[in-house]
């Protein structure tokens, strides 16, 4: 006879079970009304795949703090909202408020029912998952809050992953959602935006008989589409640097002015900047003026005369070749007639200096994306507890029982060295029955030169 009844836990499987698929037939209903409004179905399924990803690590991390199997899978996007909030959450519910500090700016919030966070609690303080009431004490919303915090560090971890750069989060702050009676409906009031509300199964257990219901998570819609234009179109700082490297133009160089000779150039002469002539430092006066035109001419003795050209360079008469070794006087200017106690004109090709703008050219930026290569060097981290000196002699006495005494005070941070360098202090914690290190203080710049030297 007591087989044909079922026992107080199948009956409340039953009831858990015909809730959530009435759940799910009032999201799947406001899907289909409101969601095609505001997002397209690629959005939807890009949100979807973000939430997929970001919640199966925050299950592990679930996982490992409750000693059970944990399942967060098959996402359902809708959107409602704002005044809409108290008939889709008409009994009280756990809401994590969550906001992104790090890579988006931005508000999360994850929200569980009351009796799902009971389990949840009652697993993590060493219960059996089947707490007898519902009621949520302080103790129990701490290790709710607790609970939360390794799943969305866990989640903001994986989407750091999934957007390429680095992402972070405030802790989160848990409360009591109970819109009826006005409470926990802060976070979203000061903005009238619909918000995206993200279901997730959620199932506690070998066949999911300790939690089976649902997660939800509600973030404003620029938000999400935010997230969705980082996921297409990459990152925004990444996209902002490749737009202003494509703005900035090399300045070409001020070209040259040069003055066109009143003589042509022959084929053979490149034309030179003709200037005013400067005064030099004084030279010696020649005896007499020599006529415009004319040069003394150079060369060996017996020579026979030369005759300047148009620049002042001196040319063979027609049938007479150079002597060989002979110097070829460099292009000048052509000469001015001088006179006694006149200025001594400038034999010199003088040209005047021609600069870049400063502050134009733009500095080498070279490729930001290969910089990402550099994340993915292996580092080796150690925490020294210590340090002392001993002699050859103590060390040979060594046995199983000796005591060495470091140079550390009890209590006192220990050092954390990356490939031998101190770069931070911290302290000894225990981490799931393993050794971890707390980072209290990073070492600054000056101390870490002071230590190299």
């Amino acid at each position: 006879m007591s087989r044909d009844m079922l026992s107080q836990d199948e009956i409340d499987a039953l009831l858990r079970a015909n809730n959530l698929v009435e759940d799910e037939e009032e999201a799947v209903s406001a899907e289909t009304q409101d969601v095609a409004d505001f997002l397209s179905p690629f959005e939807q399924d890009a949100l979807g795949e973000i939430g997929n990803i970001s919640f199966g690590s925050a299950a592990t991390a679930l996982s490992t703090l409750l000693s059970q199997k944990v399942d967060i899978t098959t996402p359902t996007v809708s959107v409602v909202n704002v005044d809409e909030l108290e008939s889709e959450f008409p009994i009280p519910h756990v809401a994590v408020h969550v906001e992104y500090t790090d890579g988006f700016k931005g508000i999360n919030l994850l929200v569980i029912r009351m009796e799902d966070a009971a389990v949840i609690a009652d697993l993590m303080m060493g219960g059996d998952g089947r707490p007898a009431n519902t009621e949520m004490s302080e103790l129990h919303i701490s290790a709710v809050q607790e609970a939360m915090n390794q799943m969305m560090g866990s989640a903001a971890t994986s989407m750091s992953t999934i957007f390429n750069q680095f992402i972070n989060i405030t802790p989160p702050g848990i409360d009591v959602m109970d819109l009826a009676q006005g409470k926990g409906g802060d976070s979203f009031s000061d903005d009238d935006s619909p918000l995206v509300k993200v279901s997730f199964r959620l199932k506690v257990g070998e066949q999911g008989e300790l939690i089976d219901s649902n997660i939800m998570q509600l973030l404003p819609l620029s938000f999400a589409k935010k997230m969705i234009d980082r996921l297409v179109g990459g990152s925004e700082d990444e996209a902002a640097v490749a737009a202003l490297i494509d703005e900035i133009e090399m300045p070409s160089l001020p070209a040259m002015s040069l003055s066109a000779p009143s003589i042509q150039p022959s084929a053979q002469e490149q034309p030179q900047s003709h200037v005013p002539p400067v005064a030099p430092p004084p030279q010696q006066q020649p005896m007499y003026q020599q006529p415009p035109g004319y040069a003394q001419p150079m060369g060996y003795p017996g020579q026979p005369p030369m005759y300047p050209d148009a620049y002042g360079q001196q040319m063979m008469p027609p049938g007479y070749a150079p002597y060989p070794g002979m110097y070829q006087q460099p292009p000048m200017a052509p000469p001015t007639p001088q006179h006694f106690g006149g200025p001594v004109a400038s034999q010199a090709n003088v040209v005047p200096a021609q600069f870049a703008p400063l502050g134009g050219a733009p500095m080498y930026t070279g490729d930001i994306q290969n910089l990402n290569l550099l994340h993915d060097i292996p580092l080796q981290v150690t925490v020294e507890l210590g340090r002392t000196k001993k002699l050859i002699r103590e060390i040979l006495d060594l046995s199983a029982g000796s005591i060495i005494q470091l140079d550390k005070l009890a209590g006192e941070h220990v050092d954390i060295l990356v490939n031998n360098k101190l770069i931070a202090k911290g302290e000894v914690v225990v981490i799931d029955e393993n050794f971890g290190v707390r980072v209290t203080d990073i070492i600054s710049q000056i101390d870490r030169v002071q230590k190299l030297q």
